[in-house]
């Protein structure tokens, strides 16, 4: 109820600043979403240089944020947090950043009312609601005689761009990988020199100037839309060469920062995807086989939108999981008895980030060891992570489980105690977050390894007939 109160509230806020650009001059609209900057944004590009003064829409979805869990979400805050700067940027270039709350598709039926519209662009989203959205949009947009463009911008390569000799999209990783490095070498830049054309940026920047001139629009507060501000640190858009340099060195130790953590700011958009491209082009492949993978999976969701539910593998449907929930609690809570284990789930928890080698080893423990299903666990990391996005999560877990794309195969069962030796030895990790190890207040292990691994053999083997 009071979520509801807020969201009339917000809307009436936003609603009072339809009029208040008064020539009837037709305009365009750039509708922001995972793409949060002025600079090198496709769909940005391409709207400025439309020819028509263009506005900035933002529109918090109400079917996203009503499903979130937490009032203090920390992506809420930083996803506010870079509107309020983005609307900031917007203002200093004359234009200002319209901000509306509601389902989607009730703000463009008002906002096609109340503005003087020829089309709206915006940059593509491959997630099976934001297709079903984009597609009814569009819909009430043609009905008036408006337009609804769409270009690529999050990722490098889309879900039809890189496919197999027959025309079918890869699910599998190397040979994936290798067709995506021969398109990217396939076009040199416009005008030669090192590179790829498909890595160029868009000069937004030069057509700024064409941004709508308007009043500051209203800004709606957190607690309008139902949150408050969360305590958790985000990571900065800044990384240092020295970590992108020494990845494939430093990438599977957790004690050390080794890794970009950029995950956040990939998600929301606040930075390029082709810029970083280029940039671990000449510092490190191995840091460009992980944004390879980030496509590898966008697309998997793109073509096979059945995994955001199912296994892709269907025989994997058959599985008796166990779903034992005080089980799921402990792994959730990081008191399995597995200091690796729990050392990573703590640290979610704490902050909102899991190093990806420990990411691996939980969600194994969880779908292996504990024989619950790969859901329960995707929809926590879901819920913390402060990097989530559906199609990488969804990915890493059904990878993990055996049901997936490429996936590691049902009798790889990673044990616990070895990956601790293997990448935190000295135990610097555990004790960084599971202060208590090695006391007696430490409880004893969940579940025998041995054991575990002997049940989860038999239950997949006779789940799958073989």
């Amino acid at each position: 109820m009071k979520r509801a109160l807020a969201a009339t509230a917000a809307k009436a806020h936003s609603e009072q600043t339809a009029d208040m650009h008064p020539s009837q001059e037709k305009i365009n609209i750039f509708w922001f979403r995972r793409d949060l900057r002025l600079h090198d944004n496709a769909g940005l590009y391409h709207a400025l240089r439309a020819g028509r003064p263009v506005l900035g829409v933002f529109i918090f979805d109400t079917h996203i944020l009503d499903r979130l869990e937490d009032r203090d979400d920390a992506r809420v805050s930083f996803l506010h947090q870079q509107l309020a700067q983005l609307k900031d940027q917007l203002e200093h270039l004359g234009s200002s950043l319209l901000v509306r709350h509601g389902r989607p598709l009730d703000e463009w039926r008002a906002i096609a009312a109340s503005y003087p519209l020829e089309a709206v662009y915006t940059n593509r989203d491959y997630e099976s609601y934001a297709i079903e959205r984009d597609e009814a949009v569009k819909a009430l947009l043609a009905a008036s005689g408006m337009g609804f463009h769409t270009f690529k911008d999050h990722v490098i390569f889309e879900g039809d761009e890189v496919l197999k000799a027959d025309g079918k999209p890869y699910t599998v990783f190397s040979p994936y990988g290798r067709r995506w490095r021969e398109k990217l070498r396939s076009r040199p830049p416009l005008g030669g020199g090192e590179g790829s054309y498909y890595l160029q940026s868009y000069p937004t920047e030069k057509y700024h100037h064409h941004f709508l001139k308007t009043p500051a629009l209203p800004f709606p507060g957190l607690a309008s839309l139902g949150f408050e501000p969360s305590a958790l640190p985000i990571p900065s858009a800044e990384v240092s060469q020295r970590i992108i340099q020494d990845y494939d060195k430093q990438r599977n130790t957790p004690s050390v920062r080794g890794t970009s953590r950029l995950g956040i700011h990939f998600r929301f958009g606040t930075i390029s995807v082709r810029e970083k491209a280029r940039r671990a082009m000449v510092l490190n492949d191995t840091y460009l086989n992980e944004l390879i993978w980030r496509d590898f999976y966008a697309q998997i969701l793109y073509n096979f939108p059945q995994v955001e539910k199912h296994a892709f593998n269907p025989k994997y449907e058959h599985i008796p999981w166990r779903n034992n929930e005080q089980e799921f609690e402990r792994w959730c809570t990081g008191r399995t008895g597995y200091p690796i284990v729990d050392a990573g789930m703590r640290e979610l928890n704490a902050t909102g980030f899991m190093h990806n080698r420990v990411r691996m080893i939980t969600a194994s423990f969880l779908t292996k060891h504990l024989l619950i299903d790969w859901r329960w666990g995707e929809a926590y990391f879901a819920r913390k992570l402060l990097d989530f996005d559906l199609a990488s999560n969804n990915g890493g877990w059904q990878w993990a489980a055996g049901s997936g794309t490429d996936a590691a195969p049902y009798f790889r069962v990673f044990n616990p105690t070895a990956q601790q030796e293997k990448f935190d030895p000295q135990f610097v990790y555990v004790k960084q977050w599971v202060p208590e190890w090695g006391s007696s207040a430490y409880p004893a292990p969940i579940v025998d390894h041995k054991l575990a691994r002997e049940r989860c053999l038999t239950t997949y083997k006779q789940a799958l007939g073989g």
